[in-house]
């Protein structure tokens, strides 16, 4: 547009000159020749044009001129650097110092102009799946992958790329790949195929979906970033037997059969002095940054979901037994709970009575106790009165004796001596008696002990207590 414009200008510049040149005359011109009578005359032919006109439109002219050529040069000298771009600048000699990051109108110089987009997009697009072509700058088709188990899947990732922010490598950047579809068509895609396929190999599947997706995602964007990592293979061989009787002792001629031998994948990072070795890919060696990394969906082979599917019906089925196990364990050991519980209850029970028992045959001990104390003390207070009867008797007899001395008749002394002995008996017939009385051998007997006294005397009252209805 300027071009166009400075041109216009120039040319209208020119046609004004042009026409300053033909139609103004700077003096009078004259033409000689005969008039009628023969003689020679003097005709002007053009007139002169005025000074100031003939300046004005000088003036005119080499300011259009000067004009449409700074219009015109302006292309050349200016340009505006649009955002999230990068420029490089060549001059007609060739140098190549010239790079400008930042957006506004910068100065050009006669320089070519290289423009670079500072991001780069690139996604794996599936069958289905909407995008805008004009916001992608690559466009990948699904990746095939392998994991180590030896499951096939499809790769859908999307990231984004940020040139070298320094001049030096920006510039070393621009040269090696020249043009932006080189780098992204035979550098940045190849680069996401491999190290995704690669990333793949470290994994198995059924890590994958059990977890490690997040990790997988991880060392995907850590390999793009920073190399390849070296890695080993790993074999480990599981044996899994059949017929194994457990808590019995197996006859002599039972063998253990092989089931079934397992063969599981592991890949090691390869380190030195503690630190993974990375092999260098066209990204890490260019500085090219990675800002984003999403892996948009992992599609497994199609014989793997349905194993899948299998193997969560038989785990379901599997879960629920092992509820239903917990659940009878769970049962029986309540069983347990209220059998101790109950025999704790009755235990206590049993206790109770048997210390009511001993608490009550206790007491009847110190009621016997205390009883044969009484019936010693009553025996001896009768001993004591009856020993007081006779010694009063005696007496008696003694004075009756000294009175038969003294001239009583042998009748009278027959029958004071048999007054005395019926006021004896009367005495005698009025002391009370324990009902029940046992000789308990003690500890000096080789019998039983007051307990067994006790009962013997127990027994005792009963067989001689008088039955109902006698």
């Amino acid at each position: 547009m300027f071009q166009l414009l400075g041109i216009l200008l120039i040319l209208v510049g020119l046609i004004i000159f042009i026409i300053i040149k033909i139609f103004t005359v700077k003096e009078d011109e004259f033409e000689e020749g005969v008039n009628y009578e023969g003689k020679k005359v003097r005709h002007k032919i053009a007139s002169k044009s005025p000074d100031w006109m003939i300046n004005l439109k000088k003036k005119v002219s080499y300011f259009l001129i000067i004009i449409g050529i700074v219009i015109f040069l302006i292309p050349y000298l200016l340009f505006f650097a649009d955002r999230g771009y990068n420029y490089l600048l060549v001059h007609p000699g060739g140098k190549l110092d010239a790079v400008v990051m930042k957006q506004g109108i910068k100065w050009r110089g006669f320089a070519k102009i290289y423009p670079w987009q500072r991001w780069i997009d690139v996604k794996v697009v599936d069958e289905g799946i909407e995008y805008d072509k004009d916001e992608l700058e690559g466009i990948m088709r699904p990746i095939d992958l392998r994991f180590i188990d030896q499951v096939t899947a499809k790769g859908l990732v999307s990231t984004r790329f940020e040139l070298p922010g320094d001049r030096d490598n920006f510039i070393a950047l621009a040269v090696e790949f020249r043009s932006m579809s080189n780098l992204v068509n035979n550098t940045i895609i190849p680069t996401i195929r491999e190290q995704l396929i690669q990333t793949a190999y470290m994994f198995a599947a059924q890590n994958y979906i059990s977890g490690e997706a997040q990790v997988f995602r991880q060392t995907f964007e850590e390999q793009l970033k920073g190399g390849t990592y070296a890695v080993k293979k790993r074999e480990e061989k599981d044996t899994i037997y059949a017929d194994i009787q457990i808590g019995q002792v197996a006859a002599k001629d039972d063998q253990r059969q092989i089931k079934e031998i397992r063969t599981t994948y592991h890949v090691d990072k390869i380190k030195k002095n503690g630190i993974p070795v990375r092999i260098p890919h066209e990204l890490s060696e260019n500085n090219i940054i990675v800002s984003q990394v999403i892996v948009d969906q992992v599609k497994l082979e199609k014989v793997f979901k349905e194993r899948l599917e299998k193997q969560r019906d038989e785990s379901a089925k599997r879960q629920l037994e092992q509820q239903k196990i917990e659940t009878a364990k769970s049962t029986q050991l309540r069983i347990i709970a209220e059998g101790e519980r109950d025999k704790a209850a009755e235990r206590v029970t049993q206790e109770v009575e048997q210390v009511k028992k001993l608490i009550a045959i206790e007491t009847r001990l110190k009621e016997e106790k205390t009883n044969k104390e009484l019936a010693e003390i009553a025996l001896k207070t009768q001993r004591l009165k009856s020993q007081t009867v006779k010694v009063k008797a005696d007496a008696e007899a003694y004075e009756i004796t000294k009175k038969v001395h003294a001239g009583i008749t042998p009748e009278r002394e027959l029958e004071m001596r048999l007054d005395a002995q019926v006021k004896q008996m009367a005495e005698l017939a009025k002391t009370k008696w324990p009902q029940y009385y046992f000789n308990s051998p003690g500890s000096t007997s080789k019998g039983g002990g007051p307990l067994e006294s006790l009962i013997m005397g127990a027994m005792t009252k009963q067989i001689t207590a008088p039955k109902v209805g006698e």
